[in-house]
């Protein structure tokens, strides 16, 4: 008998319509055989309205109560969506994060799940139960109510299908699935039949936000295979799963782009060794992510270095930017929000030559400067005004050709390099 764990969003359950749509498929996912354990995120907009609230209450950090306020949201989805599958006939029970052994680190607003102690659903399963488990939250090691951070509905239900060895984790949003850019900017993007752990690691770091970053690493840890698919209709999404032979030819999955993230400049650095570390621990220490990193060449013993950070970590960030400056002896520092990050994503441009001068060709020929370069084996980023990201964007769709077929490349013995060939996405010749 199959296992299935199913996420549904918080738009899926966004009103008592959708939580009876959600409940019949649901019960029709469980009338085919299958024993289904169920990850669910809060109703709409409901963890925004929290948060509102408690900021009409306080102006100061409670982050344990922040999380005993937000798991609430959760709860309530969790317990109406098993209502309603009783009363389609199905018996049903809801589990919170810390009944279904959910436990996490001490970290409130952003613990890491370190076990997974599945038991009670597992029983509820082999009971013939639907079992419905409150997504984004835990127990920490402490015993605290935790939450996992925007998003940490994912990362659950990753986390479960690891747990029960399930045949599949089905992820539903209310896209179709992973596109080739954000539908939304660019009308003839292309879904994608599958994609790499790889890439959607990348894609998800570079601002894509089907699914959230640490979601895709426990996949690809566990080998958990993934279906990204919308609630509103029955047709397949996109897998995401380990490599295969289409997928290494693949030159490019697709582009992301993040409009969260600001620019921050250190002028005139001290140039000697010893710098990157004095500038990089403390704002590690302080729990800021850095993403891009440039350093300017030296000129008469100093120089300047770039840096990208959500904007959300800027105002925490500034005052230890400025002991930083006070203890380097740097000149100055810069804050810039009015940026952009776009990224190129795919396994095949780390074989294929001529994929970044294409990029920034595509760029420059739409007037559009860059003010940041970042690369990995399979990903081009760069920064530009945050104005401009939708005519970046679809300039390099444009380039790229990513509305028609994926572009693979064929060996052919008579040629050395091999040729571009167009394929249909289920890999038959166009």
């Amino acid at each position: 008998m199959a296992l299935i764990v199913q996420k549904y969003g918080g738009t899926s359950v966004g009103d008592a319509t959708r939580i009876k749509r959600v409940a019949k498929r649901i019960v029709e996912t469980a009338a085919s055989g299958a024993k289904v354990c169920v990850v669910v995120s809060a109703m709409g907009d409901t963890t925004d309205e929290l948060v509102e609230l408690a900021a009409k209450v306080t102006d100061r950090e409670h982050e344990r109560e922040m999380d005993m306020l937000l798991t609430a949201g959760e709860r309530i989805s969790m317990a109406l969506l098993s209502m309603a599958i009783m009363d389609l006939g199905r018996d049903a029970i809801s589990f919170t994060g810390s009944q279904a052994g959910i436990v996490t680190d001490t970290a409130h607003g952003k613990a890491k799940i370190i076990e997974v102690r599945a038991r009670r659903v597992l029983e509820a399963l082999e009971q013939g139960k639907i079992v419905i488990v409150a997504g984004f939250q835990g127990v920490s090691t402490e015993f605290d109510v935790t939450t996992l951070g925007r998003g940490g509905s994912d990362t659950t239900a990753v986390a479960l299908a690891a747990a029960l060895d399930a045949d599949v984790c089905e992820i539903y949003t209310d896209v179709e699935g992973v596109y080739t850019a954000d539908p939304r900017l660019v009308p003839g993007a292309r879904k994608l039949h599958a994609v790499s752990y790889e890439e959607m690691l990348e894609l998800s770091a570079s601002g894509a936000k089907v699914l959230m970053v640490r979601s895709v690493e426990y996949a690809r840890n566990y080998g958990v295979l993934v279906h990204v698919r919308s609630s509103f209709s029955g047709n397949e999404g996109t897998w995401v799963r380990e490599e295969d032979i289409r997928m290494e030819q693949a030159i490019i999955s697709g582009i992301a782009h993040d409009k969260s993230e600001a620019k921050i400049t250190l002028v005139a650095v001290p140039d000697h060794p010893g710098i990157a570390a004095r500038v990089f621990r403390p704002l590690a220490d302080a729990g800021i992510n850095i993403d891009m990193i440039v350093q300017n060449a030296s000129h008469d013993g100093s120089t300047d270095i770039f840096f990208t950070c959500p904007k959300s970590d800027l105002q925490r960030a500034e005052p230890v930017l400025e002991q930083i400056r006070e203890q380097i002896g740097a000149a100055g520092v810069e804050t810039d929000p009015d940026i952009a990050k776009i990224s190129l994503v795919g396994a095949g441009m780390k074989t294929h030559p001529g994929v970044a001068a294409d990029m920034f060709d595509a760029l420059a020929e739409a007037g559009i400067n860059i003010e940041i370069i970042s690369t990995s084996s399979i990903r081009i980023s760069c920064v530009v005004r945050a104005g401009e990201v939708e005519k970046a964007v679809q300039a390099i769709h444009d380039k790229f050709e990513l509305s028609d077929e994926a572009v693979l490349r064929e060996e052919h013995p008579e040629t050395a390099t091999g040729q571009l060939k167009a394929l249909r996405v289920d890999g038959s010749n166009s």
